[in-house]
């Protein structure tokens, strides 16, 4: 690789890491081609030549804040960095960055917000597939109601963060919000016979709903 190539990379990932941060505190209407090369230290016509558009930029902050954040919990899950504080300490600031580009995508509410959306839960869902043990009745319905619950803390940000004294995409409520979020999955909140008794009077209520449908259409 010549030292063109490798400044060239270099000016890249300074364009991309800037635009994360940028998109993350001001959203992407709020943020200018400009404001992005000057905090990446580059020209307009450089964040275009390695981007082309903003929206392409966008998609390419997503697909990359998507990928890290998956590569963090693989490393931490199935490779035993969790117990490992000094990978916690490098990883947490970010994730931080992520987590606040992802609230504010959120916020933002554009199709590519939605298509991010989608993107989770398929990944989600690939994931609960490949390394979930336990019994799940629908892995799609699973995942998309976990991204919603974990999209849904972000959105509620000023709210949570009130409620817990700290904001959770700052350090220090960062730290207890995942505390929190630690005790929710490894605490069950019903019993596996209450899951049971649930999971047959709701398919009695869809068996119903559907019979009714069914005689609604032939009236």
């Amino acid at each position: 690789m010549t030292a063109t190539n490798a400044e060239d990379l270099t000016a890249r990932a300074r364009i991309r890491d800037a635009a994360l941060r940028l998109f993350g505190e001001r959203g992407v209407e709020g943020t200018t081609i400009r404001d992005i090369a000057s905090a990446a230290g580059v020209s307009g016509g450089l964040v275009r030549h390695h981007f082309g558009s903003k929206d392409d930029l966008r998609a390419a902050c997503d697909a990359y804040a998507l990928s890290q954040l998956m590569r963090i919990k693989e490393q931490a899950v199935l490779e035993g960095q969790l117990a490992n504080p000094a990978f916690m300490s490098a990883a947490q600031p970010v994730m931080l960055t992520f987590f606040k580009y992802f609230a504010r995508s959120l916020v933002d509410g554009s199709p590519a917000a939605d298509a991010m959306f989608d993107q989770m839960v398929e990944l989600s869902e690939q994931w609960l597939i490949e390394h979930y043990d336990g019994e799940i009745r629908d892995p799609h319905a699973h995942a998309a109601l976990l991204i919603a619950m974990e999209m849904g803390a972000l959105a509620m940000r000023s709210q949570l963060s009130r409620a817990l004294g700290a904001d959770i995409l700052e350090p220090e409520g960062n730290v207890r919000w995942l505390h929190a979020r630690v005790d929710f999955y490894a605490q069950p909140l019903v019993s596996s016979e209450l899951a049971a008794q649930a999971h047959e009077s709701l398919d009695a209520l869809g068996a119903q709903s559907v019979r009714a449908g069914s005689l609604g259409a032939a009236r």
